[in-house]
């Protein structure tokens, strides 16, 4: 059974950093593309970035402040965000597509305020 469980976020102040994790089970993980998406109340769910086995995108709302790794031994992505914003505050997702199913972890809130 497929499952992406996220960690950790929390508070932080404008300005500050955060590193969430995305540990995934159930599939052979190495092959797979796997995404960060969030979603803000009131509005859609949009990326954050996604990262393949040799490759990685990112919404333009966060380039050159998130970077999204993985780590192929450990099952796990992050997403280390940097020079945080009021609007970056949203519950963010762990997402990917495996043999035609599309799946989402449980989600973790990223709270940006003074």
């Amino acid at each position: 059974q497929v499952q992406l469980v996220e960690s950790g976020g929390g508070l932080v102040q404008p300005g500050g950093s955060l590193r969430l994790s995305c540990a995934a089970s159930g599939f052979d993980f190495s092959m797979y593309a796997v995404g960060w998406y969030r979603q803000a109340p009131g509005k859609q769910r949009e990326l954050v970035a996604r990262i393949t086995s040799d490759s990685s995108i990112y919404g333009e709302s966060v380039k050159g402040r998130f970077t999204i790794s993985r780590d192929n031994a450990k099952n796990t992505v992050y997403l280390q965000m940097n020079s945080l914003k009021p609007e970056d505050t949203a519950a963010y997702y762990c997402h990917t597509f495996f043999l035609g199913n599309v799946y989402w972890g449980q989600g973790t809130q990223v709270t940006v305020s003074s």
